[in-house]
């Protein structure tokens, strides 16, 4: 699911963000401008009912929910989801099956090589000699990253990628990543 995106304030029960929009546009600040702001910053998005499938209200009820359901539902929805082995679930599932059946995951010791970038997210876990690196782009472009001379990237082994088409073959000493790509590798 998705953060939702509805019309006007009245369509959101977030009262700290229905609170801030009434103070601001009370000081004489443009309601339009206001309301805009205030749309990322709203705990409504992780509020609305399950989109289960493509039915009135997402499947979720035949009354009528405590808000909204997100309008996007007819695209996004868990019965759509599971009919696609590339969908977010399965990816999910395969995370959480990594993380179970490798020690290296969550007692692995943690070292950051992003440098401070805003864009990507790199580090590796190691653990009992085992090291995996995970590199991850948290934006909606591409960007490029130079791999740390501190790391041997010759016997990797792609462990889990969300693009389809990477290989284990191809060098990541510099790599692109995609817009919210995301790999892991065994080095």
């Amino acid at each position: 699911m998705t953060g939702v995106r509805f019309d006007s304030i009245d369509e959101y029960n977030d009262i700290a963000m229905r609170n801030k929009y009434k103070e601001e546009v009370k000081k004489g600040r443009d309601p339009e401008q206001v309301f805009e702001e205030l749309l990322l910053l709203s705990r409504d998005n992780s509020r609305t009912p399950i989109q289960w499938d493509d039915s009135e209200q997402a499947g979720f009820t035949t009354g009528t929910p405590w808000i909204k359901v997100n309008p996007n539902y007819r695209e996004i929805h868990v019965a759509k989801a599971m009919e696609d082995p590339q969908s977010v679930f399965y990816f999910y599932k395969k995370l959480i099956a990594l993380r179970k059946e490798n020690p290296v995951m969550i007692y692995g010791d943690y070292q950051d090589f992003s440098d401070g970038d805003d864009i990507l997210y790199v580090y590796t876990r190691t653990y009992q000699g085992q090291r995996w690196l995970i590199l991850l782009n948290h934006s909606d472009t591409s960007s490029a990253f130079t791999l740390s001379d501190q790391l041997d990237d010759s016997a990797k082994q792609l462990i889990l990628s969300n693009y389809q088409d990477v290989t284990t073959s191809a060098s990541i000493k510099q790599v692109t990543l995609r817009p919210h790509e995301a790999r892991i590798y065994q080095l």
